[in-house]
C-alpha cells in the first residue's frame, strides 16, 4: 500500500519568507511554483518538499499549522551529520524541538521547528544508506527514471 515518500507538505502564513528560508537551508530553489505553493526536489531520490500558503488550508493554528502548537507529522530526512544539520537550521532561525538522540542500530535523530511552526526531522539513518547502496548498484530498468 505505502511504497515510499513522495511529497512532504508544510504550511506557512508567509509563503515568500518560507520560500527564502528553505532555499537558504537547502541550497537550491524550488523547481515548481504556482500561486500559493512552491515545491523543492531534494536529496538522493529527489523527494518533494512542498510549501503551501496557510490561507489555502482550513483550521490552522497560530504558526499556520494544524492546532495550536507545532504542526504536521514528524518526517525525518536523512542527513550526513545530524549535529551539523541542527546547527545550520538553528543558525537560520529554526528552534530545537527534539534534541539529538541515538535511536539505536545506526539511527541518530533530532527535530527542529522551522520559523513557520513546522516540525522538520533530521536523521542519520543506516537503513537509508543501505537502500541507497543497493540503488546505486542496481541497473535502472529500460524506460525508468532514477
Amino acid at each position: 500500500m505505502l511504497r515510499g515518500l513522495t511529497t512532504v507538505r508544510f504550511h506557512a502564513s508567509d509563503l515568500s519568507a518560507a520560500k527564502r528560508w528553505y532555499t537558504e537551508l537547502l541550497g537550491v530553489g524550488p523547481y515548481f511554483e504556482r500561486p500559493g505553493y512552491v515545491e523543492f526536489r531534494i536529496g538522493d531520490y529527489r523527494h518533494e518538499l512542498g510549501l503551501v500558503d496557510s490561507g489555502f488550508v482550513q483550521n490552522l493554528g497560530k504558526h499556520g499549522g494544524a492546532g495550536a502548537g507545532p504542526s504536521g507529522a514528524v518526517v525525518y530526512w536523512h542527513v550526513d551529520d545530524v549535529h551539523a544539520a541542527v546547527e545550520r537550521a538553528s543558525g537560520l532561525g529554526a528552534e530545537l524541538n527534539e534534541t539529538v538522540r541515538e535511536f539505536g542500530e545506526g539511527l541518530v535523530g533530532a527535530s527542529v521547528l522551522d520559523p513557520f511552526g513546522n516540525v522538520l526531522g533530521l536523521m542519520q539513518n543506516q537503513h537509508y544508506l543501505e537502500v541507497l547502496a543497493t540503488r546505486t548498484t542496481e541497473a535502472v530498468p529500460h524506460g525508468a527514471q532514477g
